[in-house]
Formats: C-alpha cells, sequence, structure tokens
C-alpha cells in the first residue's frame, strides 16, 4: 500500500499545531501568513479558553448519573430504532478502517454505539472510554470534538488529531452530522471516529448521508394524512435529493426533511407559525387526495415562486397513525414494524432480501410483521 495512504501528510500535521500555537497558546507566527484551520474549529477552541479550559487538563469521559441515562433512553427509544440499522449498514461499511459510528441525543449524551474494533491495545481502550452508552461526549464534557461542534454549528464537520482542543482527545479522528427532527429541530447527531487512524475526510460526506437516512425515515414515521414525496423535474429521485413534507387532514405541514425545506426554501414545521399546503403549492389541496386515493400518481406542482416540483402523494405515509399513538411518540413496537415492512417492501417482497439489510433472520421478519398485522387486516 503507498506510504501516502498510510502515514498522515506531514505538512497537515504541521498546520494543526502551528494553528493550536496561534490561536490556543497566544503565540505570534513566524511565517508569512498566520495558520488556518475551519472557522468552526476556532469557534470551538475560542469556547474552551473562554470557560477556563486549558488543553494540558485530563478528561475523564464520565457517563451521566443512572437516572438521568434511563431518562435520555426513553426520550430517544424511537431515533435508536430508527437509527440502528443505518448503524449497523455503516459498521460494515467502515470495518477496515477502524472507525466505528456513535449516536449522541442533542446534548451529545451516547445513546447507541456501532461495533468497537477489537483489542487489548491503546488504541482499543481509547474506543472504548466513549463508545459507551450514557457518555457524555459534550462540548463542555470533553472540549472541541465532532460532536459537540456539530451540535453547536448545526452542519458536518470533521476533525484530525489535533484539532481537537484537549491533549488527551488527540488521538481521535471523527467525522460528525447533526440529526433533524421532523419539526426541524436538532435532535442529536451521528458520529463516526477512529483512535491513530489514518485521516479518512471522506467519512464526511459518508455520516452526512446516513444522517439523512435516518431522518428521512422518522419523517415517514411521523402521522400524517399526505406524505408527499418531492422531486424537482427531470432530475432523478434518491434518498439524498427526494424531499419529504407531511401534510395533516387540515393542510397544515406538521413534518419535513432537510431536502423538503431547501427545495422549498421554507423552515417549515420549525415555523412558529403553522404554514399550509396553500402557502406553498398553487394548487388545491383535494388534488392531492384524489391523486394519493389513484396510488402511483405524480402529479407536476407550479409553486408560488413560480418553480415547479414533482409532487408523489401517499396517502397516510408509511408511519403510525394517530389512533396507535395516543401520546404522539411513536412506540418502539410500531417503529420496528413500520421499519421491517419498508426493507420488505424496498426489497420487492424479498423477504430474506430485507432480512440481511436489517441483520436479521428471516423468521424474526415473519414473526414482527404478523404481530403487527391488524386483526382482521391484511398487508
Amino acid at each position: 500500500m503507498p506510504a501516502s495512504i498510510v502515514s498522515p501528510l506531514p505538512e497537515r500535521s504541521l498546520a494543526i499545531a502551528q494553528a493550536r500555537r496561534e490561536l490556543i497558546h497566544g503565540e505570534a507566527s513566524r511565517a508569512r501568513g498566520s495558520a488556518c484551520v475551519d472557522s468552526w474549529i476556532s469557534r470551538s477552541w475560542q469556547r474552551c479558553i473562554e470557560s477556563g479550559r486549558r488543553p494540558q487538563q485530563r478528561v475523564s469521559f464520565d457517563p451521566v448519573s443512572r437516572s438521568d441515562s434511563s431518562d435520555v433512553a426513553e426520550c430517544n427509544r424511537a431515533l435508536v430504532s430508527v437509527a440502528r440499522p443505518v448503524i449497523e449498514r455503516l459498521s460494515r461499511a467502515i470495518a477496515d478502517t477502524r472507525y466505528f459510528a456513535i449516536l449522541t441525543d442533542a446534548n451529545g449524551i451516547v445513546v447507541d454505539v456501532g461495533t468497537l474494533p477489537d483489542g487489548a491495545d491503546a488504541a482499543s481502550r481509547y474506543a472504548r472510554d466513549i463508545g459507551r452508552i450514557g457518555v457524555d461526549l459534550s462540548e463542555h464534557a470533553i472540549g472541541t470534538s465532532a460532536i459537540g461542534t456539530a451540535l453547536a454549528e448545526q452542519e458536518s464537520v470533521w476533525l484530525h488529531r489535533g484539532e481537537h482542543f484537549f491533549d488527551d482527545t488527540s488521538v481521535y479522528s471523527c467525522a460528525g452530522a447533526p440529526l433533524f427532527g421532523p419539526r426541524g429541530d436538532c435532535i442529536g447527531m451521528l458520529d463516526l471516529t477512529g483512535v491513530q487512524v489514518v485521516e479518512r475526510p471522506e467519512l464526511r460526506h459518508l455520516a452526512t448521508l446516513s444522517a439523512r437516512s435516518i431522518e428521512n425515515m422518522l419523517v415517514m414515521l411521523e402521522p400524517c394524512e399526505l406524505l408527499l414525496h418531492l422531486a424537482w423535474p427531470g432530475s432523478p429521485s434518491s434518498e439524498a435529493t427526494e424531499g419529504l413534507l407531511c401534510i395533516d387532514a387540515g393542510g397544515s405541514v406538521t413534518g419535513a426533511n432537510a431536502a423538503a425545506r431547501q427545495m422549498l426554501h421554507q423552515p417549515l414545521a420549525r415555523s412558529q407559525h403553522a404554514l399550509h399546503f396553500n402557502d406553498l403549492f398553487a394548487l388545491p389541496l383535494h388534488m392531492m387526495f384524489d391523486a394519493a386515493r389513484r396510488g402511483d400518481a405524480v402529479l407536476e406542482v407550479p409553486l408560488w415562486s413560480g418553480l415547479r416540483v414533482q409532487v408523489r402523494p401517499q396517502r397516510g405515509g408509511n408511519g403510525i397513525t394517530g389512533a396507535a399513538l395516543p401520546d404522539a411518540r411513536p412506540r418502539l413496537r410500531d417503529v420496528e414494524t413500520a421499519l421491517i415492512r419498508k426493507a420488505v417492501a424496498d426489497a420487492r417482497g424479498n423477504v430474506a432480501e430485507a432480512a440481511r439489510a436489517l441483520g436479521i433472520s428471516r423468521a424474526t421478519v415473519y414473526r414482527k410483521l404478523w404481530r403487527g398485522r391488524p386483526a382482521g387486516g391484511s398487508d
């Protein structure tokens, strides 16, 4: 394998070291230009300095209390259930790189972890320090990292070794992407971390795509009367580019994914004043319900901006009906059933293929589908 692949670029390490001398230790630059790191890294370093931190301070990777951990687990059951298949796929994709996946809540508390590297070496011990459910990996607890920085900046990030604030965390390289719920609020983040490994900045893209996959599933599980699939005319639709928009019986927008918010240039469900279908589309709402009843209709719909989008309306989405959710929060059993149904649909009815994608047995697929079937109903 070429040396350039297995060893870090020396100029990259030198640039990080120079940036630390200038921005953390306040040394004047002797170089022709000042050292550069991404602005969000320098902002995080500055927050750490302003809170009285110093790079030499030890980091203990403490878990939150048992009662707090229980509360975090309860609040994030649906997120963990939806993210678990994505984390398992990620674990297979990055298995040979010694990176691993971590899922946190919006406060940086670990709620799920992918497969950790095996071994009793120092790198494996560092991995186990952060790869524990309930550990606080927020910026307040461990300083600059992909986790705290992605949550603070609410955008995907990449950090390598010395770009972390504390010396104790300079063994890590990590990519992070924030996770946004159907109402546009940040609900957590997805992190890909390696210990004393080759820098892989391309993992920032993988983390971002995987985060979008989790967000899309959360929108598809949102109770609604209409789930609108949006695409630009002539553009191939994919999981990464398709907009998803939840509409209730009165026509109000109740949920959306990032692609829909960008396509329609609206905060949508995060807005203080609920947006209505008629605020966005220059088309009567009843035409969407009519198209949804036809089942396979795709409409080219004008927006008030003058643009047009292709819309495929789906009645009730793939989600869980409001009747099954008296507290408006998905139950773990219902989320599991919805995920399995989607996997079988994606596999065009091939249960064996769906089971392999989910990492479970065919018998489990059959059992959970049968348990989730309404009495007297059919799939």
